[in-house]
């Protein structure tokens, strides 16, 4: 009797326990979910420049996550959590609450204020500089909260989600995902807020070799370097200073130093012209040789490089609205042919190809081109535009590769390195199963203007255990049928390098992820010969094209021994195309069971 009693209030207890959990269950998932709504709210307010509503609704999100986290918190949730096997539920249910809310307190607090704390358009260059000192003052708040969301993404990464419910494991699955993009961002932002004050010369004046490179003649990392001029900055006041051409730095005697790798692949021209130092898609090589040549003919000392093409000046443009051409000497070089306003949708044709029909002269076309330059980065200077428009066009233009910075401080380059504003080609940048696919010029022209590319990656099955992919790159060349008469003979080359005009001859490289191979080559389905390297443990297979007007032919490389089991990615050569427009989605493998 008196057990059968005991039986009865243990059932009642047990009951009663199950039901007090269920409470707390209930509460955690309704203030989680009301996190999750919040999220976007707050997005919206810091896109709209809105401090005092982010900062309200980031209060909101707060107590929902300290709710969150007391529920968890509760004795019987942590008795329960010490249950065998049941118990690693309850562990990881508590372990992500108390991560949102380290990442509400921790994270989105401080960055919320500090962000209350800019005025973002005081941020822009002007004439009279930039005050700098808010982002200095703002960085310890970043960096803090950088290192907190990390540590919670660290923490829900050591939870075996294998013996949890599909009810426990989907959302940690997603809570972790969403942390892993989170820290990303504040990586970026902690290590942008440590390093640009002094890069925007906050501590003394920095001068950068600026390179705008011309997407008419591709060159591995965008284009020739068309115009060269030193970027000063001091306090975030630019001034565009002296300035020269790549055919004006003439040839390099003796040559600069090459790594025997990159000189196989792309030749000794790499030390020897500074329109050839981006023949290799590896910006550091690019730019460090760049800025020795430049300082072996010049005697001038510059901090570092960056590079852009005419799409990101269009990005520019879009922000600070249209610059009116107004140096004399620019307009008595157009003869009226050209526009006496640029703008967003007319910089990038006026640049790679209006410029070379209408201004005979290469030597004119080179100063046309970098007159413009200052031009624009003399509205920019100016403060002309809005930071908003400012900062997404040159997020864009980062994304798809056209803006890329090296700097000589091995300090500040170990941090850029860690980003694809690098353009680096192996180390932290680079995603385990990354492709590459890349274009140099052998027209000795300005006819890339008119070629249409699309890149594809295309997942095959091998019966084993390593990947196997096949980059398929289709090229077309949509020039006029009577392009060799009907453009001018320094666009088309006019036959002087052995390519008949009119024709666009390409050579195409691709490379594959570290330690695989690269097997095959077929040009338009049939096999050909092809040169097979290695750069950087990764490797490279390089075709040359030749495409007369009218013509496609599409090119592809297989690699195989594919050690890494994650989602192929693929960078290319930015052109005059839109990057979305290149690079199509991959065709994954459908392979049957194996047997």
């Amino acid at each position: 009797m008196i057990a059968a009693s005991w039986l009865a209030l243990a059932a009642v207890l047990a009951i009663a326990v199950g039901a007090w959990l269920s409470t707390r269950a209930t509460i955690i998932k309704d203030e989680l979910e009301a996190t999750a709504q919040l999220i976007p709210v707050l997005k919206e307010n810091i896109a709209g420049d809105k401090p005092q509503e982010a900062s309200a609704t980031a209060d909101q999100l707060r107590s929902h996550t300290a709710a969150a986290r007391e529920a968890a918190g509760d004795p019987l949730w942590t008795l329960a959590s010490a249950v065998p096997v049941l118990g690693a539920n309850f562990s990881a249910i508590a372990e992500v609450a108390r991560s949102a809310d380290d990442v509400a307190a921790l994270g989105v607090a401080p960055l919320v204020r500090v962000f209350d704390s800019l005025n973002w358009d005081s941020l822009l260059p002007s004439s009279t500089g930039t005050d700098l000192d808010p982002i200095q003052k703002a960085s310890p708040s970043v960096s803090a909260a950088a290192h907190a969301v990390r540590a919670s993404a660290e923490r829900l990464d050591r939870i075996d989600a294998n013996s949890l419910w599909p009810q426990v494991s989907e959302p940690l699955t997603r809570a972790r995902e969403q942390l892993q993009t989170v820290t990303g961002a504040l990586d970026v932002a902690a290590n942008g807020a440590r390093l640009a004050p002094g890069m925007l010369g906050a501590d003394s004046p920095r001068n950068y070799l600026l390179m705008i490179q011309n997407n008419a003649e591709t060159r591995a990392s965008g284009g020739i370097p068309g115009a060269l001029a030193v970027l000063a900055i001091d306090h975030g006041k630019l001034t565009l200073a002296a300035q020269n051409s790549a055919n004006g730095m003439g040839f390099f005697s003796p040559a600069l130093p090459v790594d025997a790798e990159q000189q196989q692949i792309y030749s000794a021209r790499l030390g020897e012209y500074m329109h050839d130092v981006n023949l290799t898609p590896d910006f550091p090589t690019a730019a460090s040789t760049a800025q020795a040549m430049w300082e072996r003919k010049t005697g001038q000392h510059v901090d570092g490089v960056i590079s852009l093409d005419p799409v990101a000046l269009g990005y520019v443009l879009d922000a600070t609205g249209p610059v009116k051409i107004t140096n004399p000497e620019l307009l008595a070089l157009a003869k009226g042919a050209l526009p006496t306003e640029l703008n967003g949708h007319n910089v990038v044709a006026t640049l790679l190809s209006d410029v070379y029909a209408k201004i005979a002269q290469p030597q004119y076309q080179d100063a046309y081109f970098a007159g413009v330059a200052k031009e624009i980065f003399g509205a920019l200077s100016s403060g002309k535009g809005e930071a908003k428009g400012l900062i997404e066009g040159l997020t864009r233009g980062t994304t798809e590769g056209r803006i890329l910075v090296w700097s000589g401080s091995s300090a500040e380059q170990a941090v850029i390195a860690k980003y694809p504003l690098s353009g680096s080609i192996a180390g932290p940048s680079v995603s385990p199963a990354q492709f590459g696919v890349y274009f140099n010029d052998g027209t000795g022209a300005k006819m890339d203007y008119y070629v249409k590319r699309t890149v594809q990656l295309m997942e095959e099955c091998t019966g084993d255990e390593y990947g196997q992919v096949k980059v398929r790159i289709t090229s077309t060349n949509t020039a006029p049928a009577d392009a060799a008469t009907s453009i001018p003979a320094y666009v088309t080359g006019g036959g002087s390098f052995g390519v008949p005009a009119g024709t666009v001859q390409t050579n195409v490289i691709a490379y594959g992820p570290v330690q695989a191979t690269v097997q095959t080559a077929s040009l338009d389905g049939k096999k050909i010969s092809f040169a097979a390297n290695r750069h950087a443990n990764r490797p490279v297979g390089s075709v040359t094209v030749a495409l007369a007007p009218g013509q496609s032919s599409t090119v592809e490389l297989t690699f195989g021994k594919i050690v890494q089991h994650t989602e192929p990615n693929v960078v290319v050569t930015p052109t005059v195309q839109a990057v979305k427009d290149v690079v199509l989605a991959s065709e994954p493998a459908e392979c049957g069971p194996s047997k």
